[in-house]
């Protein structure tokens, strides 16, 4: 991350305490860094040198070169340093036309849309077939591999991500197909493929949880991770880093709020966040927040918070807290203030802006009403950041669209909040939750009575028959006289 170091926060930024660009860039592809900067400078957060410094350091290794003329020119004029970026450019541009050589004949079918769709549609895409048949050796698959990634490396993302995608079906290296699944994830995010990168993700997923040694949805096994990426480590790192990438998908993608909220709940990948990157709670809170019908689960992230309180804490976070813990209503209306100002600074949170907000307000609403019978509406217009004539038609929508049992007081001016009770069903709710998977585990248990008494593989000695236990004519007895009597 040493393009990032360049950057110092800008003195008058009152957001620049909150950005998190260095962050998360740790964790990233420096491709996927780039609009992470180009979002920064248009918030005038940093200086405009420094960000364009950054800029060109990040581009410096890869084969954007168009860009990275660009760049140069307009931090160090028309003519420094130029003759040595064309020197550089006919070297990359020599080293394409080599690779394009070298995979020329898996090339010819893939461009060829009527014989890979034959091919295809066969289900002959294979190595023996097309080594038999059209001359591809597997070093003609492992250029295009190479091929793939220098297309990836001048911004060919779309190129770069169709290749990815023959050379997994046809590559048996291991660690470059786990390579490749992160490259193809890269390359579909960086051309807004939302769909297909949603896809890539679960994979990716899939194929580092599958270290543990279970076959999963896709069929991957242990074996197709890199031993270095099977340790307790690579796992935490692996995962961090999906957690990152992930952010583009979930932040885009329609469903994705819901997608965040049941990955990151799993507990491999909360003990990541914990470990690792507990500055992510910031894009899961909000998650949570601007979406209504997983509350279910705002119990669990208010604990994690108070956890992680002193490793990380922004107003996102602390709006929680002061709102569902300390019922501190100013100083939620407070880091609601705040929030909007980091959630405009924030580059993946911006889109969802006004829903946080409304959604914000609504959860201030909700929670005053809990612990009020009748409420002043001049009181909660401030509470809630509005002018009292907006904040009670926003009431009244309220009280008609969510069916609250309420009712607007107009000759005091109040809000009066009937007699609300727990719902039945969600008592029954509370009360069984988790307890498909306690059954399990217990019936697991059962059928496994040597790992019952602490899990060691001791078989536990038979239960001895009872020496004054009744016999067979005893209970005949027995029944006879009960019958007589």
């Amino acid at each position: 991350v040493s393009f990032l170091r360049v950057l110092s926060p800008l003195w008058s930024s009152s957001m620049s305490q909150y950005d998190l660009t260095y962050t998360i860039g740790s964790f990233m592809d420096r491709h996927l860094v780039f609009p992470l900067l180009e979002f920064v400078q248009t918030r005038k957060i940093y200086p405009e040198n420094e960000l364009l410094e950054a800029k060109l350091t990040l581009l410096n290794k890869t084969y954007m070169l168009d860009y990275v003329v660009t760049i140069h020119k307009q931090l160090h004029g028309a003519s420094e340093g130029t003759a040595e970026m064309a020197q550089h450019r006919v070297a990359v541009v020599s080293k394409l036309r080599e690779l394009q050589a070298a995979c020329s004949p898996l090339l010819k079918i893939i461009e060829d849309a009527a014989l890979l769709k034959q091919i295809i549609g066969a289900k002959q895409f294979t190595l023996a077939y097309l080594q038999a048949n059209h001359e591809v050796t597997p070093s003609t698959v492992e250029s295009l591999y190479t091929y793939a990634k220098m297309q990836f490396e001048c911004g060919n993302y779309s190129t770069a991500a169709s290749y990815l995608m023959y050379y997994r079906a046809l590559s048996t290296d291991n660690e470059r197909l786990y390579c490749a699944q992160w490259g193809k994830l890269a390359a579909e995010i960086l051309s807004q493929n939302w769909e297909t990168a949603l896809e890539e993700l679960l994979k990716l997923k899939d194929f580092i949880d599958s270290a543990s040694g279970a076959p999963n949805r896709f069929g991957y096994v242990a074996s197709a991770v890199p031993a270095a990426v099977s340790t307790p480590l690579g796992l935490l790192q692996q995962r961090s880093w999906l957690i990152h990438w992930s952010l583009f998908v979930f932040f885009n993608h329609p469903n994705g709020r819901n997608g965040i909220i049941d990955m990151l709940f799993q507990d491999r990948y909360m003990n990541a966040i914990q470990t690792a990157c507990p500055h992510i709670l910031r894009y899961l809170t909000t998650a949570v927040i601007t979406n209504k019908r997983r509350r279910n689960v705002l119990k669990d992230l208010v604990k994690v918070l108070q956890q992680e309180s002193y490793t990380y804490k922004d107003p996102i976070t602390e709006f929680l807290e002061m709102l569902c813990v300390s019922f501190d209503f100013e100083g939620a209306q407070e880091k609601l203030r705040q929030c909007e100002e980091l959630l405009t600074n924030d580059f993946f949170l911006v889109a969802c802006l006004d829903e946080f907000i409304e959604n914000a307000r609504l959860f201030i609403f909700e929670t005053y009403c809990r612990i009020h019978q009748r409420i002043d509406i001049p009181m909660l217009a401030s509470k809630l950041n509005m002018d009292q004539e907006h904040a009670e038609r926003w009431i009244v929508n309220l009280i008609r669209n969510a069916r609250l049992d309420a009712k607007i007081d107009s000759a005091n001016n109040q809000v009066v909040m009937g007699a609300q009770y727990p719902s039945v069903y969600q008592l029954v709710i509370e009360k069984t939750k988790g307890l498909s998977f306690r059954s399990n585990v217990l019936a697991s248990n059962l059928s496994n009575p040597g790992q019952i008494a602490g899990g060691q593989g001791q078989q536990r000695h038979p239960r001895r028959p009872r020496t004054d236990a009744p016999s067979p004519a005893d209970d005949q007895a027995q029944k006879e006289v009960t019958s007589s009597a």
